[in-house]
């Protein structure tokens, strides 16, 4: 399977709770790096975990996915109905069909305000 296909059953199982199906898609030593959180997750079953025992709620909408070889970047809105609607831009490496390796940001839309002296020079989204 390409690797962005990869990725973007990645997501589609993960909207779909497919927690076996997620699992199918990665490596069994996979290594996933949150560094907004300084969090390194390894393994399958713990990534699969982290995901599955996430407060329900949620939903995924993929924005877009970008590939050049074996690598696919991954750009997701994630709307919680308590916990606001979040951002991630991941980077992920796929190898034979499955992803080996991915670096997570995940943000919360607004938790950055913008500081005061460039409001003249920006636009608000």
């Amino acid at each position: 399977m390409e690797p962005s296909k990869v990725v973007h059953g990645l997501w589609d199982r993960m909207q779909a709770r497919d927690w076996a199906g997620v699992g199918e898609l990665l490596a069994p030593d996979v290594v996933v790096e949150w560094p907004v959180s300084g969090e390194r997750i390894v393994g399958r079953e713990d990534y699969v975990r982290v995901n599955a025992e996430y407060p329900e709620g949620w939903s995924v909408r993929v924005l877009r996915i970008v590939a050049e070889g074996e690598e696919v970047a991954s750009e997701v809105e994630v709307p919680h109905r308590t916990m606001g609607v979040h951002r991630v831009a991941s980077f992920w490496t796929v190898r034979s069909g499955r992803i080996v390796a991915g670096r997570e940001y995940w943000s919360e839309l607004g938790s950055d305000p913008s500081p005061e002296w460039r409001s003249g020079l920006v636009e608000r989204l």
